[in-house]
């Protein structure tokens, strides 16, 4: 088996791991954001003349990390499957070669 087929799967393992952490990544300003979007959600509402409620602040939380969650599990699966194909790739290439 040459290098090069070694070096594709390397590679997919290496874009894998570079997806996952910018996921994180992204993540986690998203939570550091909090505190900031806190106050503009009690500002907002404070415009509006009405009250600030825990549970509607955590409602909206809530639907903002299930979608940077549906964002990482995006890519992480898409990750997975280019990392399985380039093994499976590598696999049948040294098949050939000792068969």
């Amino acid at each position: 088996m040459n290098n090069s087929e070694y070096n594709k799967a390397e590679n997919a393992v290496d874009n894998t791991k570079d997806t996952l952490k910018d996921a994180a990544t992204n993540a986690k300003w998203k939570i550091e954001e909090l505190a900031d979007r806190a106050k503009d959600y009690i500002n907002e509402k404070r415009a509006n003349d009405e009250e600030a409620q825990q549970e509607d602040w955590l409602d909206r939380v809530k639907n903002n990390a299930s979608d940077a969650w549906d964002d990482i599990k995006d890519k992480a699966n898409d990750a997975w499957e280019k990392t399985k194909d380039a093994a499976e790739d590598v696999k049948a290439e040294w098949n050939k070669k000792t068969n």
